[in-house]
């Protein structure tokens, strides 16, 4: 099932089953937890991020090509960072590159995964059982405040408002039997960037579940960014950097297309 969250014509937040661009079937009841989708159907009148994370890690150098693309020896574990909620961001809504920041932000196609239920010590072979589904991520990055900066910690560059655009929609496990099996790009202004597939994740999804969850509680609504392909702004020659005006399209199969402006503050 593709799963929305959006506000109606008279402003309330529904979740929904997509029905098409601009209607969606009105799921009643909580979708961590006993939903039905209703016979009544509601005007899409502003589309939102999927879900609202309980909390946002984030994967590392968790491609192949990617490492070798930086330089970076292959990691022996998972690296974890995190963003903070303010960096949550709509479809269709901008990325917008901070005053402090006006140049090195860069765009990282990555599958989003969203956890469930709660969960804890997580065996490998159960991992995806606690998975309610998968949307589009964009770990929208500033690249100087990542190396230089952010005195060696990844969060401060990655933790920007708006630096993680999510979506459009929510694509339940039952649709996505392997979600390390699909093809994954980025587009920008026309041209694509990083265009590659999920088969290639050092840690696949799995892993990273069952990695995160060892004595740690991961609560409903938990999402997990799993890494990106090659292809990033800064490993290029010269390199790209998102700029006010520009316009930004992740693609997975199976999922969708989440599409954002960059704007200047």
């Amino acid at each position: 099932m593709h799963i929305i969250r959006f506000l109606d014509p008279a402003g309330q937040e529904r979740f929904g089953k997509r029905l098409d661009g601009s209607t969606a079937q009105v799921i009643d009841g909580d979708i961590y937890g006993d939903f039905r989708v209703s016979s009544s159907t509601a005007k899409v009148s502003k589309l939102l991020a999927p879900v609202v994370p309980r909390s946002i890690l984030c994967i590392g150098l968790n491609y192949r090509r990617h490492a070798e693309e930086t330089g970076a020896k292959l990691p022996e574990f998972p690296i974890l960072f995190i963003k903070q909620p303010g960096a949550l961001q709509n479809p269709g809504d901008p990325i917008v590159l901070p005053r402090i920041e006006p140049t090195e932000v860069d765009y990282e196609c990555e599958l989003a995964v969203v956890i469930g239920r709660k969960c804890k010590d997580v065996p490998r072979e159960q991992a995806l059982s606690f998975v309610l589904g998968y949307t589009c991520g964009n770990d929208v990055s500033g690249r100087n405040w990542q190396t230089k900066k952010g005195g060696s910690q990844w969060c401060r560059g990655k933790g920007f408002d708006t630096f993680c655009p999510l979506g459009p929609d929510l694509v339940t496990v039952d649709e996505i039997p392997n979600p390390n099996g699909l093809k994954i790009r980025t587009i920008l202004n026309g041209e694509t960037m990083q265009d590659w597939t999920t088969s290639d994740m050092i840690f696949d999804v799995p892993a990273l579940i069952s990695f995160l969850s060892q004595g740690t509680t991961l609560y409903p609504g938990t999402v997990i960014l799993t890494g990106t392909p090659q292809g990033v702004g800064m490993a290029r020659k010269p390199p790209v950097f998102l700029k006010d005006g520009d316009r930004v399209v992740i693609e997975i199969e199976g999922i969708g297309r989440l599409e954002n402006p960059v704007k200047a503050e």
